[in-house]
């Protein structure tokens, strides 16, 4: 949740810092890759993923910046109002002198005399979340527009996940598992049971999915500690089969795949995509705060960000050379519930079709609830509490109703991941974290002085840098935009 400064967790070393941050980054978004690389053709999409891989971890740096601009803030005021507090009781100061003494010293004495006693006043102890760093340095038109920007992408995260799983028991239970008929692409309209369609099955599967899975969006939810180390285990094994199996398929000379080299079309969706598949900057705050010795923390960003551009390059090349790029999946776990060619082993087969079930399932309510906070944070007033109707029947509401009606819509992922990725995923991953680090270097100057030092500043301390990434931005957005347009108008 974008919420506010909460305890910084149990602390753990920099390796484990760097597991967590993997398995945050690759979930969902890598499963529809394959297809988006397909798509775009494997030399674009080569050059797209290492420069976004590139921009992100940018504003990877940026974000973690800027959290220690907002520990040193928060010191910086926690010892100014002890030196208030000790002057009110010992000092002959009137009232009013201590008053403007409190207001105007932040902008006119820094604080580098303060670090003679050893403290670093950009240590990142204090977990501040990204919500908080925009009240500390957005005005409040920036305030609300990060929350409105980060509800709008979890409402994406929500539709994406709230269609993936009826999917994916769709193609389990509709799908081909006699090994008799290969690979075979389905419509909508294809039988799945008797008279019932496939989009019917799909459709009943969403119905059951939100009657058990919604009414968490009424109560608090939290993953614990053994649930994210089953379904972090149940991924890897998922993905190291896939690899696996294609590059033994492809070894033996059976692969299908013939990508094409370039393919314009598909770049605005595997835009989409590749932000989405690089997303860590919302969580980035849980994530860094507890890593015990954060000495070389930026090493590990730059380390975690080469590891997984290798991880997908992995995972996608060896999917487009496997699989005939008509036949890929949305969700590419599928390409093996209906190829005995690929794996002959039914139980596995069925492993690889409903992993994404269980691993969606388990964050749908997370994500959920904290969808939900951000909108009570929206509208929440100093002082003011929500009737009951509003706090426990409406706010859950406005949280479930909208992503499920959209997966009942639609259940093309890729569109979904595209959208969400190319709107509200560049506002959070290049826009927010741009303007923090640059609004947290301007409101610090004064306070802490020029040469001030912060140690977690990002390599690209540049200015150019930071109008770099929003102009990108800007960019990108006009050019998916005019692309759907375009696209909508040759229809």
């Amino acid at each position: 949740m974008a919420g506010g400064i909460t305890e910084s967790g149990e602390p753990y070393s920099a390796f484990v810092g760097l597991v967590y941050m993997f398995n945050l980054i690759v979930g969902t978004g890598a499963l529809t890759m394959p297809k988006a690389f397909a798509t775009a053709g494997w030399v674009v999409s080569i050059a797209l993923i290492s420069f976004l891989g590139f921009m992100s971890y940018m504003t990877t740096t940026f974000v973690i910046e800027a959290m220690a601009a907002a520990n040193a803030q928060l010191r910086w005021k926690r010892r100014e109002q002890e030196e208030i507090g000790e002057s009110d009781s010992t000092s002959e100061y009137s009232d009013d002198d201590i008053m403007g003494r409190g207001r105007s010293e932040p902008e006119t004495k820094p604080i580098l005399s303060v670090q003679r006693s050893g403290v670093d006043h950009f240590d990142i102890v204090e977990r501040v979340e990204m919500g908080q760093m925009a009240s500390m340095f957005f005005n409040k038109v920036g305030v609300n527009m990060f929350y409105i920007c980060i509800i709008v992408y979890l409402y994406g995260d929500l539709a994406i996940y709230a269609a993936a799983v009826p999917i994916s028991l769709m193609e389990v239970a509709c799908g081909n598992h006699s090994c008799s008929a290969g690979s075979v692409k389905y419509n909508d309209t294809d039988p799945c049971w008797g008279s019932v369609t496939r989009k019917d099955a799909y459709r009943v599967f969403l119905s059951v999915f939100t009657l058990l899975l919604g009414p968490f969006t009424f109560f608090n939810a939290q993953k614990t500690k053994y649930l994210q180390i089953l379904t972090s285990l149940m991924r890897w094994i998922a993905f190291t089969m896939m690899i696996i199996l294609a590059l033994i398929r492809i070894g033996k000379g059976t692969g299908e795949g013939h990508p094409p080299v370039a393919s314009l079309s598909g770049v605005p969706n595997l835009f989409g995509v590749c932000v989405y598949s690089f997303m860590c900057q919302h969580s980035l705050p849980s994530l860094v705060t507890p890593i015990s010795d954060k000495k070389h923390v930026g090493t590990l960003v730059l380390a975690d960000y080469t590891l997984i551009l290798g991880f997908y390059f992995l995972l996608s090349f060896t999917a487009i050379f496997c699989f005939d790029s008509s036949l890929l999946h949305d969700m590419y776990t599928l390409n093996f519930t209906d190829n005995c060619n690929v794996l002959d082993i039914p139980f596995l087969r069925y492993f690889l079709g409903l992993f994404p079930v269980f691993t969606i399932s388990t964050n749908f309510p997370i994500i959920a609830v904290t969808l939900r906070n951000n909108w009570k944070t929206l509208f929440h007033r100093d002082g003011g509490t929500y009737p009951w109707v509003v706090d426990r029947i409406v706010f859950p509401l406005i949280t479930l109703v909208p992503p499920i009606v959209v997966a009942f819509c639609t259940h093309n992922l890729e569109s979904l991941v595209g959208i969400t990725g190319s709107y509200a995923g560049t506002g959070i991953q290049y826009i927010i974290p741009a303007l923090l680090v640059y609004y947290a270097r301007r409101h610090l100057e004064p306070v802490m002085g020029r040469n001030a030092i912060n140690k977690h500043r990002s390599p690209f301390r540049h200015a150019f840098w930071v109008w770099f990434v929003v102009l990108w931005a800007v960019f990108c957005l006009m050019f998916v935009t005019a692309n759907i347009i375009l696209t909508d108008t040759k229809k």
